[in-house]
């Protein structure tokens, strides 16, 4: 019985070793820190990755596709459309399908009927990313012929829509190309530099102009669909969808009538053409020549003759009313103003002309060799004599001459919307003298600039706030384009004149119309006119430049007008004086039917030589 048991007993041993000491502990451990470790990655894809991964789900069913704001339209002071849009039909692609084993297909069928390179789409394609969701224009302006085709090919052109979109419109081409601007599609330069703002690739901007000026109220806000797509990216369903929202009308100063006569009245001559109202600075017109049709720029892809049409050697790009030139004669009004505010001269004052006067050891010539005998100030004006003036600068001084030439907003920015744009000019000084030309100021200088000659250098936009100074009384406006309701003492300054200052001022450029350089202007076609020519030297071997400036009615001035001749070689009075005429004709002509006479712009033969 004992055997028996011993026996039994040893059968029942003990003899398992899994589990036993440590092994149980780990085992617990490692369980609990692979379960930890899997919630841990769960919880970081779920919570951290989750937006990212759920984007990438998202962009594999759900596309985008954009659509472009329609940019607010501008509008002259009396609601006549100047700039809106039109619908062309674009192409679109959507980056992340088309690989490059599907593009070497796409690429080359798109290739023939648009006519763009697979590598032009390559480029914008790549600038999206691989991984965007949302279409990319390739082309834009397809005519009836590339709209057939794509869709007779359509089976070889996955992933390739035909949408509208809204693309700026200039019905007025190119008689408001300056003042308006144009817009153009984003540089990649711009792009990176205005992606902060809400700028996307394909997006176009103002690049000059009101456009450029007024961006960011003309350009409304991106909207577009969401869609589903299956794995094949056929449509589903629409998920949402944002309406663009347009951008913000503009009513400009600008009188469209105004505007056609001056663009009309520069004809081939290269120059420009201002008006203002000389009470506020309401800019009623603003065109230089040679110009451009600012629709081309609405185009994909610039043609060759798109190109040369705005890269020519005369720069149809620049905007000459705001660029700047000797002044010549017109400056004769600053002239007048220092003389009779230094208390120099007396609005009596008669000073002998001369054919010539050598002053300084150098002999400075009377514009007609003869002089004109005794001169007061309002006569001086009218003939325009240079001998009188130069008597004045002398008597003054330098000083006095470049004090009222910053007085009347020579040398410094005018203010308008077109900072960019515009040049400061030049109103030379004693500093600038020696740090340009290592000499001091002398009296020849002073000489130079009493008949506005020498390096002083003005805007045609800056000569006809001068021309407004006398018209309204002695205040210096700021020019403004926007359309508003303020009061005209808003928009000006005064410059603190001596009331018999501006009388002497409009007699003598009344008289210039009457008796003087302007008779021209001395027609029933439109109200008592008051004005002033000049004529500029440009350089040895090249022809002079031509401005004549101008304001009426004489009694109560509602408008004043700049014409300016870039090297037209002929005299202010012969070459823009009649583009002042047509200006002024078609201003009181059209807001005063039957007032007045008709034009007599095109058939006045009278011809006045001299400044």
């Amino acid at each position: 019985m004992a055997l028996f048991s011993s026996s039994f007993s040893n059968s029942k041993k003990d003899t398992r070793t899994v589990g036993r000491g440590l092994q149980s502990i780990f085992l617990i451990i490692f369980t609990l820190l692979m379960t930890t470790g899997i919630g841990v990655r769960l919880a970081y894809l779920q919570i951290v990755e989750g937006p990212k991964l759920r984007q990438r789900a998202e962009s594999n069913r759900i596309r985008m596709i954009p659509k472009l704001p329609e940019r607010g339209n501008i509008f002259d002071r009396n609601g006549k459309l100047l700039a809106s849009t039109r619908y062309p039909h674009s192409v679109y692609l959507l980056p992340m399908a088309h690989t490059k084993p599907s593009w070497s297909i796409v690429g080359s069928r798109l290739e023939k009927i648009l006519h763009i390179s697979p590598e032009e789409m390559e480029k914008k394609l790549e600038e999206a990313g691989p991984n965007s969701s949302s279409l990319i224009r390739v082309a834009r302006d397809l005519n009836e012929v590339q709209i057939t085709a794509l869709k007779e090919y359509e089976s070889e052109l996955p992933e390739v829509e035909i949408n509208t979109e809204a693309v700026r419109y200039y019905p007025h081409g190119k008689a408001l190309a300056h003042v308006l601007g144009y817009t153009r599609e984003l540089t990649p330069d711009q792009l990176k530099a205005r992606k902060d703002e809400g700028y996307r690739l394909g997006d176009v901007i103002g690049q000059m102009g009101i456009e450029k000026a007024y961006e960011k109220t003309l350009r409304g806000e991106w909207g577009g669909k969401q869609v589903e797509v299956d794995g094949t990216g056929k449509f589903i369903r629409v998920i949402g969808e944002q309406q663009a929202k347009s951008g913000t009308d503009l009513h400009l100063t600008l009188d469209l009538e105004v505007q056609k006569a001056a663009d009309k009245a520069l004809g081939k001559l290269q120059g420009a053409v201002v008006a203002i109202d000389p009470n506020n600075g309401a800019v009623l017109a603003m065109a230089s020549h040679p110009t451009f049709d600012p629709n081309i720029f609405s185009k994909q892809k610039l043609s060759q003759e798109d190109w040369q049409s705005v890269q020519g050697k005369n720069h149809p790009l620049v905007n000459r009313v705001l660029s700047a030139f000797p002044p010549a004669s017109t400056f004769k009004i600053i002239t007048t103003t220092s003389g009779l505010e230094s208390g120099k001269f007396s609005p009596d004052t008669v000073l002998q002309t001369f054919g010539s006067l050598t002053i300084g050891g150098v002999t400075f010539g009377e514009w007609n060799h003869a002089g004109f005998g005794p001169l007061g100030f309002p006569r001086a004006i009218a003939m325009s004599s240079d001998t009188f003036f130069y008597q004045v600068g002398r008597k003054v001084g330098g000083p006095t001459l470049i004090k009222w030439s910053r007085e009347y907003g020579f040398g410094q920015k005018t203010g308008i919307e077109f900072a960019n744009e515009e040049s400061r000019g030049l109103v030379p000084d004693e500093i600038w003298k020696q740090k340009v030309f290592k000499m001091p100021w002398t009296i020849g200088d002073t000489i130079n600039m009493s008949i506005g000659q020498g390096a002083l250098q003005v805007t045609p936009l800056q000569a006809v706030i001068m021309f407004s100074v006398p018209a309204n009384g002695g205040y210096r406006v700021k020019p403004h384009l926007l359309k508003d309701h303020e009061e005209a003492k808003s928009w000006r300054e005064s410059l603190d004149m001596k009331p018999s200052t501006i009388k002497v001022l409009r007699d003598g450029l009344r008289k210039v119309v009457t008796e003087g350089t302007g008779k021209l202007l001395n027609v029933p076609s439109i109200p008592p006119t008051s004005g002033k020519s000049g004529t500029a030297e440009a350089g040895v071997g090249r022809p002079n430049h031509t401005w004549f400036g101008a304001y009426a009615p004489s009694n109560k001035p509602e408008i004043a007008v700049v014409a300016f001749g870039e090297n037209s070689g002929g005299h202010g009075g012969t070459d823009c004086g009649p583009m002042v005429l047509q200006v002024l004709e078609a201003y009181f002509q059209h807001k005063y039917p039957g007032k007045y006479l008709k034009s007599q712009s095109e058939k006045s033969s009278v011809v006045t030589p001299g400044d």
